[in-house]
C-alpha cells in the first residue's frame, strides 16, 4: 500500500513539473517569415545546390564545347654517356668516352576547326545543364521553404492542441472542485471525488504526451533551420488558408512552372543533342597544328659534335571513320531510343504531376469543408459542456455525462486543429508542385 502511494507520489511529482515547465514564460516569437529566411541562409541542401548550380554554370564556356585551340608548352631533355671505340682508315684507334646530349622546347598549337557540329552540341548540352542546374536549385529552396512552412504549420496546430488540453485540465479541476464540495456536504459519494481525480490524472497524461509531441517538431523546426537544436521559440495562433486555388489554374502552371514537368522537358533536349553529338563522328575531324621549337644536340663522337637549331612548323591534319565495324550505326539508333525513352518520361512525368495536383486539391477542398464544418462543431460543443457544467452544479446530471461532454468538446477542437492543418498543407504542397511558394 504504501509503494502504490510513493508511486502516485512520484507519477504526481513528475507530471507536476512537466506542467510548470509547460506553463513557463513565453519564449521568443518566430514569424514564419523568419524561419524561411533563416532557412534560405543556413540550410545545407540548399548551399550544395547553390555549388552544384555555379559548377554547372562554371562549364558553360566554348573551351569546355571545344571552340577554341589547344596551346601547350613542351621541354625534353635526353643524355646518354657512350665509349666508342674507332678504327680509322689509317690504322689508328681512337677510344672515345662521350657524353651525348639533345635537348629540345617550344609551345604547340592544336586546333580543331571541324568535327561534324560536335563542338556546337556541345555548347547546347552545356547551356541545358546550366539550365537543370539552375531548376534543380529552385526546386530544393522550394522543397525547402515548404518543409519548414509545413513544419511551422504543424507546430501551431499541435500548440493549439496543447491549448485544448490545458483548457480540458482547468474544466477537469472544475468538476474535482465540485465533486469535492459536494462529498462535505453529503450530497456526493467518494466514488465521484475520486472518478474526477481519475480525469483529471488522465488529462494531465495526454497533456504530456502532447507537449512532448510539440517539443519533437520544434526539434525538427530547428534542425531545417540549421541552429542549437534546443533553442527555444514560440510560433504564432493562426492557420490562413488560401480559399482561392482553382483546380484549372494550378495544373496550367504547373505544365510551365513544375521542376519535374520542366526536368522531363530538358531532359528530352539532352537526348536530342547526344544523337547529335553521335552523328558528328560520322563527318571528317580537321585540324590545325602549329608550333615553335628549339633544339640543342651535342654528339661529341658523331661528324657534327654540335647543332642548335630553331624554327616554326605547321600543318593540317584530317580523319575520317570509313568502318568501325557497324559501332556508328548501333549508337545512333541507341540514341534514337534514348530520345523516345525520354519522351515517355516526359508524358508520365506530366500525367504523374496532374494526379498528384487531383489528388492534393481533393483534399484541400475537403480540408476548407472540414474546417468550416468542424468549427460549428466547436461552438456547439461549447456550448453543450457549458450547460452540461451548470447542471452538474445543480446535481441534475452524473459525471459521466459531464465527462463525455467534455470529451465531445476536446474530440471537435482537435478536428477542427486537424482539418485547418490537412487544408494548409495541401495549398502548400499545390503551390510547390507550381514551383510557387511565396512569403510575404
Amino acid at each position: 500500500m504504501m509503494i502504490k502511494k510513493i508511486a502516485c507520489l512520484v507519477f504526481s511529482f513528475a507530471m507536476a513539473i512537466t506542467i510548470a515547465k509547460a506553463q513557463q514564460p513565453q519564449a521568443p516569437l518566430l514569424t514564419l517569415k523568419d524561419a524561411v529566411e533563416i532557412a534560405l541562409n543556413n540550410n545545407y541542401n540548399i548551399k550544395l545546390s547553390k555549388n552544384n548550380s555555379t559548377i554547372s554554370a562554371n562549364n558553360v564556356t566554348l573551351g569546355n564545347a571545344g571552340f577554341l585551340p589547344q596551346l601547350n608548352g613542351n621541354f625534353t631533355d635526353n643524355n646518354s654517356q657512350q665509349s666508342t671505340k674507332q678504327t680509322l682508315n689509317t690504322g689508328k684507334f681512337n677510344n672515345i668516352n662521350a657524353h651525348n646530349s639533345n635537348n629540345s622546347y617550344g609551345a604547340n598549337l592544336n586546333w580543331t576547326i571541324f568535327d561534324g557540329f560536335a563542338m556546337f552540341a556541345n555548347y547546347d548540352q552545356l547551356k541545358q545543364l546550366d539550365k537543370l542546374g539552375t531548376l534543380r536549385l529552385q526546386d530544393t529552396i522550394q522543397s525547402t521553404v515548404a518543409n519548414v512552412i509545413d513544419t511551422y504549420y504543424s507546430l501551431i496546430s499541435q500548440n493549439e492542441q496543447v491549448k485544448a488540453l490545458k483548457g480540458a485540465i482547468a474544466i477537469s479541476r472544475t468538476q474535482l472542485r465540485i465533486a469535492t464540495d459536494k462529498f462535505n456536504v453529503g450530497r456526493a459519494s467518494r466514488l465521484e471525488v475520486l472518478n474526477a481525480q481519475v480525469n483529471l490524472n488522465t488529462d494531465t497524461g495526454n497533456l504530456v504526451i502532447q507537449y512532448q509531441q510539440f517539443k519533437t517538431a520544434k526539434i525538427q523546426l530547428n534542425q531545417l533551420l540549421i541552429r542549437d537544436l534546443q533553442t527555444d521559440f514560440s510560433v504564432g495562433d493562426t492557420i490562413v488558408v488560401d480559399d482561392k486555388l482553382a483546380l484549372a489554374d494550378v495544373i496550367n502552371n504547373a505544365q510551365l512552372q513544375n521542376p519535374a514537368i520542366l526536368s522531363a522537358q530538358i531532359n528530352q533536349r539532352l537526348a536530342e543533342i547526344n544523337l547529335k553529338q553521335v552523328r558528328a563522328t560520322r563527318y571528317p575531324q580537321v585540324g590545325l597544328t602549329s608550333g615553335y621549337v628549339f633544339t640543342n644536340s651535342k654528339t661529341p663522337a658523331g661528324f657534327t659534335i654540335s647543332q642548335n637549331a630553331h624554327g616554326f612548323n605547321y600543318g593540317l591534319t584530317a580523319t575520317i571513320n570509313i568502318f568501325d565495324g557497324f559501332n556508328q550505326n548501333r549508337r545512333e539508333k541507341n540514341a534514337k531510343i534514348l530520345i523516345d525513352n525520354a519522351g515517355i518520361t516526359a508524358k508520365q512525368t506530366k500525367l504523374n504531376v496532374e494526379a498528384q495536383i487531383n489528388n492534393l486539391f481533393v483534399a484541400y477542398l475537403s480540408g476548407l469543408d472540414l474546417v468550416k464544418l468542424e468549427e460549428s462543431n466547436v461552438n456547439l460543443n461549447k456550448r453543450n459542456l457549458d450547460i452540461t457544467l451548470d447542471k452538474y452544479k445543480l446535481g441534475n446530471i452524473t459525471p459521466l455525462e459531464v465527462r463525455e461532454a467534455q470529451r465531445n468538446y476536446l474530440d471537435a477542437q482537435s478536428k477542427f486543429f486537424a482539418a485547418q492543418y490537412q487544408s494548409k498543407q495541401a495549398e502548400v504542397m499545390l503551390k510547390q508542385i507550381t514551383n510557387s511558394i511565396n512569403i510575404q
